[in-house]
C-alpha cells in the first residue's frame, strides 16, 4: 500500500514561475489551517459562540499560534540560529514546533475568555479537535521539506532521504522511517476518537482537550524513539519527550485539583 513511499523522491517545490515559488511544506501547512479552521468554527456555531467574537479569538489564536510555533523552534535549535539570523523568516523550510503553538495559543484562550465571560474549557476542546486535525495533514509537509524522518529501515515503507538531507553518519544510508506518516496517522485516530466523542465528552468541559494533550503527548513520547533529527537532550531523554510526560503529569494534577479541591470546600 505504501510500496510509493519506497520509489518516490520528494521535491520541496511544488512548482515555480520566475522568482515566484510555490512549496510543498507551504501549501500543505495552509491546507491543514484551512480545514482545522472550517471544524472549529462549525462546532463553535453548534455551541451557540457569537460568530463576530469566535472569529476574532480563531485570528487571534492563529497568529499566535503560528509566532509560538517558529519562536519555541527557534529557541530549541538557537545553535544554528544564532549563526544564520536570516533563517528565522523562512519558514517555507520548515520549522514549527506544536508545543510552542500550543503554549502561545493556550494563553490567548485564556484571556480572550476570562474577558468574554465564555467557558475556558469548553473553547478549548473545540479548539484542541481543529488542531490535531491540521497535525495530522501538516505533517506531510515534513515528507516533502525531507525532515523529521527517523532511523535508517529496510521496510518496504521506508522513505528515500537525499544525501543533502541526510545525518554525516549515515550518509550510505538511503531508507529511513516515515516517521511524518506514523505520527499522520496517529494524530488521525487520535481525532475520530475525540470527534465522535465530542458530544459526550463536553458534559466535562476540558475532557477533549485533556484527551489531546495525553494523546498528543504519548504519540509525540513514542515517535521521539525513532526521530533522529537534532534536539535537546537532557539526562538522556529528548526535550519532546520530557516535555510530553511534564504535559501528561500537569493534566492529571490539574484534573486532581479540579475533583478534590470542590470536596475539600465543603468538608471546611
Amino acid at each position: 500500500m505504501f510500496n510509493w513511499l519506497h520509489t518516490y523522491h520528494p521535491q520541496p517545490i511544488l512548482f515555480e514561475i520566475g522568482w515566484f515559488r510555490v512549496h510543498w511544506y507551504g501549501l500543505i501547512m495552509v491546507i491543514a489551517i484551512l480545514v482545522g479552521l472550517w471544524l472549529v468554527n462549525r462546532l463553535a456555531q453548534q455551541q451557540e459562540f457569537a460568530k463576530a467574537q469566535w472569529d476574532k479569538l480563531v485570528f487571534y489564536v492563529l497568529l499566535s499560534g503560528l509566532l509560538g510555533a517558529r519562536l519555541y523552534h527557534v529557541f530549541l535549535e538557537w545553535t544554528y540560529y544564532q549563526e544564520h539570523l536570516l533563517d528565522i523568516f523562512k519558514v517555507w523550510q520548515g520549522g514549527l514546533a506544536i508545543h510552542g503553538a500550543i503554549i502561545f495559543g493556550a494563553a490567548i484562550v485564556y484571556l480572550f475568555c476570562r474577558r468574554q465571560q465564555w467557558s475556558l474549557f469548553l473553547v478549548l476542546d473545540i479548539m484542541s479537535l481543529g488542531i490535531i486535525l491540521g497535525q495530522a495533514i501538516g505533517r506531510w509537509g515534513n515528507y516533502f521539506n525531507q525532515e523529521i524522518f527517523g532511523q535508517p529501515t529496510d521496510l518496504p515503507w521506508g522513505i528515500f532521504i537525499n544525501e543533502i538531507n541526510r545525518p554525516l553518519e549515515l550518509m550510505q544510508t538511503v531508507y529511513y522511517h516515515p516517521t511524518f506518516l506514523y505520527e499522520s496517522l496517529l494524530n488521525l485516530i487520535l481525532f475520530i476518537i475525540l470527534y465522535f466523542s465530542f458530544n459526550r465528552l463536553i458534559r466535562w468541559p476540558g475532557l477533549v482537550f485533556s484527551g489531546y494533550l495525553v494523546g498528543y503527548s504519548i504519540i509525540r513520547f513514542s515517535l521521539e524513539f525513532l526521530r533522529i533529527d537534532h534536539t535537546l537532550v537532557v539526562v538522556g531523554m529528548r526535550w519532546p519527550q520530557i516535555f510530553s510526560i511534564f504535559v501528561i503529569f500537569l493534566v492529571i494534577f490539574a484534573w486532581l485539583l479540579r475533583l478534590v479541591l470542590p470536596k475539600l470546600k465543603k468538608d471546611v
